[in-house]
């Protein structure tokens, strides 16, 4: 049997193409087909009749009519109808389904691969969390999503560039060092009131540890030296109850970080660095076990070093979008929609995380990326004008930068909201998350709804071993189909030649078409930055496939029919293990 194979859309589209020629010669329309909701309103629906009427000034079923009596004949189309205001929806004859098996598995991973980005560069920047502490839930629902949307993207045809901001520079990074520096003067007696408003982590006693057991008391200096000059630092209790006491907490803060920076002098670098390395190699580490991996950690610290900082304010400067005031030097952000100017240097003369941004950012697009995808959490919301706006003044293109949100992931035990607080120092870890439920079901419940919506985690269905779990539905779906052939024992390329007319059962052909929505998926997943339709769509096929295999046995005697059912399931294996790839889902054989 051939394996010849045609894209239906692309070829109804030509067909109404050359009928919208005929109708109405000087119409310019973008035409549009889209698959109805109901099988029994055809394969796929076109609304060019109600798109042409108006411009006709004609009814549009009467336009409809004219349509279809256009239409050049096509070996497979089956009928064509027209419903509700001029809707023409096509049947497509079970012939063009029954090919697409045999073109599935000759194909192989290529299947669903779509050249829409013609290799277009594009930068993906996601997780960039600040390296101060284990990565949280939160973090892995961005990790989840940004690497899923990159393999979308990828798959699709574009040249994808996955990417982490570093912050090590800035007073993020010189809190955790002091942090890290006061739990070590414990170990050694010396207690130093330890602000509120630090890093209270058990990891900061861990990195202290390791320093005191490799340097001993090298780094002490008593709390007399310390405390000298400090304003009195708040309790953890006077920090939550009193007004005034969170500016208090970080006047303290500031003025205890200077004191290292004077009392330790180069060895206060050596604190610094310790704690980034540290916790950057574990944010690496954890994200590496998550199947999260980057082309590039791109360092905040190198973009001071480099001065490229200063070369973007100089651009804006000159640009006449900076001024100066009450000492400080502003970014005229009003003049580009958002809500008020911005500071991106200080009157001490330090920039801000702002200015770091707006260098960082026209880095991007002068290293040749045609696209910037930015993954941010949805606290970010407010920042998104700012950016754009800074695009927009140093002469680029501000709708080259995408921005998508994030929404926090919210974590139910047996019903009950599990508790975080990211201030004390006690939060649910990715990993311990991981370790909980598995990488898949984090992977996989992270994308189940989209981005910026609020997705509640649930741990007891993500560790569930049935068919209320999506992911092991799915899984089990692939695993199934592999016991199947397992049990036929014949090599699956040898299906290519089953003759597939033998498949008519509806459910056959109900999950060829399903089959068949699979490059159109991708195209939307990539188009709408949506890996969770990816997600939807395993279920549903998965759905499809437990169905038929309830419905219909593949092992018959008539081996003719064996083939070509045997032939349908391994090609849905096929897609079924590319999208569970695409979104960081393993695809078992065996469960």
């Amino acid at each position: 049997m051939t394996t010849a194979y045609i894209e239906p859309k692309q070829h109804l589209l030509d067909l109404f193409r050359q009928a919208v020629a005929k109708v109405a010669p000087a119409a310019e329309l973008d035409l549009e087909l889209t698959r109805p909701k109901q099988a029994a309103h055809g394969d796929w629906a076109c609304n060019a009749a109600m798109q042409l009427a108006r411009g006709l000034r004609r009814n549009p079923r009467e336009v409809a009519a004219e349509l279809v009596a256009a239409l050049p004949a096509s070996v497979w189309v089956d009928k064509v109808e027209i419903a509700g205001p001029g809707f023409i929806n096509v049947f497509l004859k079970p012939a063009l389904w029954q090919r697409l098996p045999a073109h599935i598995l000759a194909l192989g991973a290529e299947y669903g691969r779509l050249n829409l980005g013609r290799g277009e560069r594009v930068q993906v920047e996601f997780v960039s969390a600040n390296p101060t502490g284990p990565l949280h839930v939160g973090h892995g629902r961005g990790a989840a999503f940004g690497a899923s949307l990159a393999n979308v993207l990828a798959y699709a045809g574009y040249d994808v560039t996955r990417e982490y901001y570093v912050n090590d520079a800035g007073r993020q990074m010189d809190i955790l060092a002091l942090s890290t520096w006061l739990r070590y003067l414990e170990l050694l007696g010396e207690r130093v009131p330890f602000p509120p408003n630090a890093y209270q982590g058990e990891y900061v006693r861990a990195m202290a540890k390791s320093i005191y057991t490799l340097h001993a008391d090298r780094y002490r200096r008593t709390v007399a030296e310390i405390m000298s000059g400090v304003p009195p630092v708040p309790s953890a209790e006077e920090y939550v109850l009193r007004p005034d006491a969170k500016a208090a907490a970080e006047a303290a803060l500031d003025a205890l970080i200077a004191t290292a920076k004077r009392l330790l002098g180069q060895d206060y670098d050596y604190f610094h660095g310790y704690a980034l390395e540290e916790q950057l190699g574990d944010c690496r580490n954890d994200l590496a076990e998550f199947g999260v991996t980057f082309d590039h950690w791109f360092s905040e610290r190198s973009l001071h070093e480099a001065g490229l900082i200063d070369r973007a304010l100089e651009r804006l400067a000159a640009r006449g979008h900076l001024y100066e005031q009450d000492g400080a030097l502003w970014f005229r952000s009003s003049a580009f929609g958002d809500e008020k100017d911005r500071v991106v240097r200080r009157e001490n003369g330090q920039y801000t995380y702002f200015a770091a941004d707006i260098a960082y950012h026209l880095n991007k697009f002068e290293r040749g990326f045609a696209r910037v995808i930015d993954v941010w959490g949805a606290d970010h919301h407010g920042y998104i004008a700012r950016v754009k706006g800074a695009l927009a003044a140093l002469g680029l293109e501000p709708d080259r930068l995408a921005v998508d949100l994030v929404q926090f992931a919210v974590l139910y035990r047996n019903g009950q909201k599990v508790s975080m607080s990211t201030r004390a120092g006690e939060y649910v870890t990715l990993r311990e998350l991981r370790q909980e439920v598995g990488n898949d079901a984090c992977r996989f419940f992270y994308v189940l709804r989209k981005s910026d919506q609020h997705l509640d985690f649930d741990l007891d269905l993500a560790k569930r071993q049935s068919a209320d779990n999506p992911v092991y539905y799915i899984q089990y779906a692939h695993a199934r189909i592999s016991s199947v052939l397992a049990a036929w024992g014949g090599v699956e390329r040898d299906l290519i030649d089953a003759d597939a007319s033998r498949l008519t059962h509806p459910q056959e052909l109900a999950l060829a078409r399903r089959l068949a929505e699979f490059p159109d998926l991708i195209a939307a997943a990539a188009g709408e930055h949506a890996p969770h339709l990816i997600a939807y769509y395993l279920k549903d096929l998965a759905a499809d496939l437990h169905g038929l295999y309830v419905s219909c046995q593949f092992l018959v005697e008539d081996e003719a029919l064996r083939l070509a059912r045997l032939q349908l399931i391994a090609a849905t294996r096929r897609v079924l293990r590319t999208g569970l790839t695409l979104l960081g889902v393993s695809a078992p054989e065996k469960m």
